[in-house]
């Protein structure tokens, strides 16, 4: 495909778009407090149940919030976070995924909240995994969707985090342009999926939701490079005792999933107790078209599990 916009005039639509971005991620109207593990920022939306909205890579709270509205009803309250290294989040020098678990407990504790229930998307299932493991008592639920989990996973090679996460035109030049070719390995669309306008669209939208990318670089390199090769490789791990959750769980996963492979989620409903799996036959990493269905398993698995709406 040939694209006709002179450089000048793409410098000029990447210009206005970062703004609109920006300005979009300001409006958002999000607030930062610091804790012993450093600075979280959040936002928090809706009035009703407590649920702690944790975004995957490459993400931030204004990921998490896009990701809650998809599939969780309005009826709850979201508190949706920036994990270490995105946005104004902070990250420690010697940062671990049980430190970022801990540093949710310090955010409840300055909302004044008792116990949430807990949605971690993707690369985010690890920390809920281990605020879970050590915090149970502040979860009523855990819900993981495309969940990074034991067993094999990509690593994105450095040469290409470098060349592409690190600057924010190079990236946007590539998703704007050459959308097709990166959305299986970004986005974990899978090859023979058929892609209508709106799942394009939708696509669309989790590429530039990861910008400014420039501002999500040392979270980034946490999960691609610490985080998630922790959780792959935990399989014999004293610090994942899976059988040690008893809190309710739901594990959420396409069988075409190229990213978060269906067989690792199966292995994490085998290893934690009483777990349920709600697997879909098709959508990828990003579920398409799914949103709906998944939003009304997770409202009835909240119900049945006694985690109410009506407070």
């Amino acid at each position: 495909m040939k694209h006709n916009l002179g450089s000048g005039a793409r410098m000029t639509r990447f210009h206005s778009e970062m703004q609109r971005i920006r300005e979009y991620i300001h409006n958002l109207d999000s607030k930062v407090i610091d804790t012993n593990h450093g600075s979280i920022e959040y936002a928090r939306t809706g009035e009703g149940y407590p649920i702690l909205a944790v975004h995957g890579n490459a993400g931030g709270f204004d990921q998490g919030l896009m990701m809650a509205n998809k599939t969780i009803d309005a009826k709850f309250q979201v508190i949706s976070v920036s994990r270490f290294g995105y946005l104004r989040s902070s990250i420690p020098k010697k940062a671990s995924v049980a430190m970022q678990a801990d540093i949710y407990a310090s955010l409840l504790d300055y909302l004044d909240i008792e116990k949430t229930a807990l949605v971690g998307y993707s690369a985010g299932s690890t920390s809920s995994i281990q605020f879970t493991l050590r915090h149970p008592e502040r979860v009523s639920a855990l819900i993981l969707v495309s969940p990074a989990a034991p067993g094999k996973g990509p690593i994105m090679p450095k040469a290409i985090f470098n060349i592409f996460f690190r600057n924010d035109f190079i990236y946007w030049a590539t998703i704007t342009y050459f959308q097709s070719r990166v959305q299986k390995e970004w986005v974990g669309v899978p090859e023979e999926f058929t892609l209508t306008s709106e799942y394009e669209a939708e696509v669309r939208d989790l590429l530039f939701s990861l910008l400014p990318v420039s501002a999500r670089v040392p979270g980034s390199i946490f999960d691609i490079y610490t985080s998630s090769p922790e959780i792959f490789n935990s399989s014999n791990d004293k610090n994942y005792p899976f059988e040690d959750i008893k809190i309710p769980t739901l594990i959420i996963s396409a069988q075409d999933d190229p990213l978060a492979l269906p067989e690792n989620a199966q292995a994490l409903v085998e290893r934690i107790p009483h777990a349920h799996l709600l697997s879909l036959l098709d959508g990828g990493h990003p579920l398409l078209g799914h949103n709906e269905k998944i939003k009304s398993e997770i409202t009835r698995f909240l119900h049945n599990n006694n985690v109410s709406i009506d407070i």
